[in-house]
């Protein structure tokens, strides 16, 4: 009897059974990497972009209320925490470079300048926080 060699169709089937080859998985995985190389610097200056984002909003906001405050009391607040006992704020807002509250950076108002030159309050607000920004200017100067 003469040995069964399987055709060219049957071989075929048999060497998909097997699966990918090793090459081929270093290749796809080579190029997950290269992928995952180019995506990761650009969400990391997203999450930046978003907390800057989020800190303009806060100090914006800050200004205003302390504005409002010194407008209505005619005296500028003696901290942060007076404008939420006044009902001008919820809460203290987070510094979100800090991830904190209480790290604002209070600038007092000059005494000769103030609305209530026997009590100068708080004339604006900085964030606390030492790193510097996308645009090259630290958050404290903001």
């Amino acid at each position: 009897m003469e040995p069964i060699t399987p055709t060219g169709r049957e071989r075929g089937l048999r060497r998909s059974e097997f699966g990918f080859t090793m090459v081929e998985l270093m290749i796809v995985m080579a190029i997950i990497v290269i992928l995952v190389s180019l995506a990761i610097p650009q969400y990391q200056k997203a999450i930046i972009r978003s907390k800057e984002s989020v800190l303009k909003s806060n100090l914006f906001t800050l200004r205003q209320v302390i504005d409002e405050y010194t407008y209505d009391k005619k005296k500028a607040p003696q901290s942060l925490q007076d404008l939420v006992a006044g009902g001008y704020l919820r809460d203290i807002p987070i510094d979100p470079m800090t991830s904190s509250n209480d790290t604002w950076h209070t600038i007092q108002e000059d005494a000769l300048q103030s609305v209530d030159q026997t009590e100068p309050g708080i004339f604006d607000v900085k964030s606390g926080s030492d790193k510097t920004g996308l645009d090259g200017t630290p958050y404290a100067d903001w």
